[in-house]
């Protein structure tokens, strides 16, 4: 197992950053989500997502070559899955951080400095 990069690993953090990028997709948050379960193909996904078959392929690319998902051949389609539990962890604990409330720069939670009132 490795161990985690330091703040002076540059090519760690580059690597992380390219990987953030990839996911940074609604889309392909979603189909993150979707292969926790297991191999999926296309028009699973398609259907899952309600979107665009040609829409869902081109994410799908960008998330192979990031190395976060591959595809094996089942037949005339292609099944697939996530390479590892790791990004369906990271896309986890950011949606869960997401919905979390949070601090705003004034302290209020929940509220900007604009909306709050003064009494």
């Amino acid at each position: 197992m490795s161990t985690a990069a330091t703040p002076d690993d540059l090519p760690a953090r580059e690597a992380a950053s390219e990987l953030l990028r990839a996911l940074a997709s609604p889309t392909r948050i979603g189909i993150v989500l979707s292969l926790r379960t297991g191999f999926k193909c296309v028009h699973e996904l398609v259907g899952e997502l309600g979107l665009s078959q040609p829409l869902v392929s081109q994410h799908l690319r960008v998330l192979k070559d990031a190395g976060v998902v591959r595809g094996r051949r089942n037949g005339r389609e292609i099944m697939y899955e996530l390479v590892d539990d790791h990004v369906a962890h990271i896309v986890t604990d950011a949606l869960i951080h997401a919905s979390e409330p949070h601090d705003t720069p004034d302290g209020a939670t929940g509220q900007t400095a604009s909306v709050r009132t003064h009494e």
